[in-house]
């Protein structure tokens, strides 16, 4: 199993956006702090920034960047549509290579999930 740790600045919006937009299970909210979502083989960490650890353990934690978790879909189109018609934000637009097709979809933070 794979953990990753995001910044969010609304929790709450960004634990409705998981959930409703890409199917995570919500495993443990504390509303406006930290919740922890699963996905398959994936755990995600959300905290408001200085909550708990966050911001202890060096420098001043902020949404955003490039880093990123990818999810594999059989049907990108389809749940580009479904996003765009749920008024989500993506960078940029479909991006093909060699490896496949992708594009960066914004969380209610600015952090940045790979759709593949």
């Amino acid at each position: 199993m794979a953990s990753v740790r995001y910044i969010a600045t609304n929790i709450d919006e960004c634990v409705d956006f998981y959930r409703d937009r890409l199917h995570f299970a919500v495993e443990k909210h504390n509303p406006g702090k930290f919740a922890k979502l699963l996905l398959d083989d994936l755990q995600l960490f959300l905290n408001a920034p200085g909550a708990g650890s966050a911001g202890k353990a060096g420098g001043n934690p902020h949404p955003g960047g490039w880093n990123r978790f990818m999810i594999i879909t059989a049907d990108l189109d389809r749940l580009i549509a479904d996003l765009r018609r749920a008024g989500a934000t993506f960078r940029g637009d479909v991006a093909e290579a060699g490896s496949g097709r992708q594009i960066l979809l914004q969380d209610p933070s600015g952090n940045v999930v790979e759709l593949f």
